[in-house]
């Protein structure tokens, strides 16, 4: 009896073998589809990205979880939330840039505050990256890596970089999903105002469609110097951020849509200034606050809301930011 239970084993693990069972794409695995396939999958993830622009009421929920520090006691949770637009602010086929545009206080009486940036690019060469204090550098992506991926690059209130990473849009479990390799950004200002003993985070970024919007889900790793081994780093805490972001327009649009038709000349040039300067550098720096983030930001948002109020012309307000951008990243070191 034994061995005729061993023989029925034997012959259904060799049934199992024999059946064609693909091995799941890994995600830091060279991509293998026909130029049919890879159109058809361009053009699919163009069209989830341009989904992620609308009005949004916006939760932000964060958590740190797991002391990787003994000693350490991580903070409570934090859930806030607002309402934002998003605008697709430019679109080349291969690069598609989002503005975010969070709108605060009563219907009557709204505030816009010009919020972070994402853009998306196609199979892309290099990507501006955080390498710590106030330095970003151009990094290449792995060129075996680059074929049928998209990079996401996350800019400041300012338009200056925050963090940028490249990962593949795929359909898992019914649910379609972009997930970026391992990235490194500075503190927000949740953290950069607290002085902690950590200095960056290092973390994964998800973004996934809903049936209703779509969230973006960061699982990061805080930071800290290690003392022992100069140069290094070791991990403080776990921190997970899930934000949502639900279609509404339970607020006032309009005000988004009219903040961003006055000042999107603006911002446009400020945008190609950044750009300009870390083309020539491979890179930029640029001396950070806790409260604003760079430490011309303020400056910045307040040239932006004097020409949302009439008080100065575009083209004058334009004139003194970029002034500003080559002053504050000369004196930084490039």
């Amino acid at each position: 009896m034994l061995k005729s239970t061993k023989t029925l084993i034997a012959i259904g693990l060799a049934a199992l073998a024999m059946v064609s069972v693909p091995a799941p794409a890994l995600a830091d695995d060279p991509i293998q589809r026909s130029e049919a396939e890879d159109k058809a999958a361009f053009e699919a993830d163009r069209a989830t990205i341009l989904a992620m622009a609308g009005d949004y009421k916006v939760t932000f929920d964060m958590q740190e979880s797991t002391a990787w520090m003994d000693g350490y006691e991580p903070l409570e949770r934090k859930v806030s939330g607002g309402y934002e637009s998003v605008r697709v602010v430019e679109d080349t086929g291969t690069m598609i840039a989002l503005q975010h545009l969070l709108v605060v206080g009563p219907p009557d009486k709204p505030y816009v505050v010009k919020h972070w940036r994402q853009d998306w690019e196609y199979e892309p060469a290099q990507v501006l990256t955080y390498s710590g204090g106030n330095t970003w550098e151009l990094t290449d992506v792995p060129e075996p890596l680059r074929a049928g991926r998209w990079s996401q690059t996350v800019y400041q209130v300012d338009d200056s970089p925050r963090y940028a990473g490249w990962g593949q849009w795929q359909t898992t479990n019914g649910v379609k999903r972009w997930r970026s390799n391992w990235t490194a950004r500075p503190l927000a200002r949740r953290d950069a105002v607290r002085n902690p003993v950590y200095d960056h985070y290092v973390g994964i970024n998800r973004h996934q469609m809903t049936p209703n919007g779509w969230i973006h889900w960061q699982d990061n790793t805080k930071m800290m110097p290690d003392e022992g081994r100069p140069g290094e780093h070791k991990p403080v805490v776990q921190e997970y951020v899930l934000n949502t972001y639900e279609r509404s327009d339970d607020y006032n649009v309009a005000a988004a849509d009219a903040y961003w038709e006055a000042t999107q000349g603006y911002w446009a040039a400020i945008r190609g200034k950044w750009d300009e300067i870390a083309a020539e550098n491979d890179g930029l720096r640029i001396e950070q606050e806790p409260n604003v983030g760079t430490s011309i930001a303020g400056d910045l948002l307040k040239l932006a809301d004097a020409i949302r109020k009439g008080e100065k012309e575009s083209s004058k307000a334009t004139q003194e930011a970029l002034a500003l951008i080559a002053e504050a990243t000369a004196k930084s070191g490039g």
